[in-house]
């Protein structure tokens, strides 16, 4: 039975795991000021996390996704069989919300973004750590069928957007396509359409932010 802390709420005790010792640094300052939260260790890889955490058995382990060697969702399926009363809380970056149908099967409790304020991941551990799912209001979009901004491209609307991407003009796409121009504009509208984008660039950039294009 966890103790309670100053503030009369029961101690919480956490993993923080990222390859940055900067973020690492970042959250724990973050997590400083809230009383009933205990960092108990640090982890850079996910091979030291699911060491860490099996040594240590924290209530929740802040887990990144993308580690050198094995990475978050790896650690987090081999945490939930290996130490299945550790709740594991991702700790994404907006550009991966694809990556969230692997953390679903990887047996993750939550989803925080790391520009999350300070207030969201005290409640997301919060929640966890009583074994409820958590998921980040701003990744809730990536996890509503049909709204992943990925699925809603064609193939083609993918195609043409990266050449877009790679400087070409409306004419260079129908020539390498091999389709007319009026078929590339509205190939182009459909995608300002469904991206939610002003501007050929605009979407661009959507694109390039959200990992839909290289």
């Amino acid at each position: 039975m966890a103790e309670s802390a100053g503030n009369g709420k029961r101690e919480i005790t956490c993993l923080i795991v990222d390859d940055h010792e900067v973020v690492r640094e970042g959250i724990r300052i973050s997590l400083s000021n809230a009383e009933h939260i205990r960092v108990v260790g640090e982890a850079s890889d996910g091979e030291s996390a699911v060491a860490l955490t099996e040594r240590r058995r924290p209530q929740v382990v802040i887990m990144d996704v993308r580690m050198p060697g094995m990475d978050g969702l790896e650690a987090t399926k081999l945490l939930a069989q290996r130490v299945p009363e550790t709740s594991v809380l991702i700790f994404t970056a907006y550009s991966e919300r694809s990556l969230l149908g692997r953390g679903l099967e990887s047996g993750a409790k939550g989803y925080i973004l790391k520009e999350a304020p300070r207030e969201t991941l005290v409640r997301a551990i919060e929640k966890v750590a009583r074994g409820e799912p958590f998921v980040d209001p701003a990744l809730m979009p990536a996890f509503l069928p049909g709204r992943d901004k990925d699925d809603m491209l064609t193939q083609r609307e993918r195609e043409i957007l990266q050449l877009l991407a790679d400087g070409m003009s409306n004419a260079d796409v129908a020539e390498r396509l091999f389709i007319s121009q009026e078929t590339v504009k509205s190939h182009v509208r459909h995608i300002l359409t469904k991206l939610e984008a002003d501007t050929r660039t605009h979407a661009v950039a959507i694109a390039l932010r959200d990992a839909m294009i290289d």
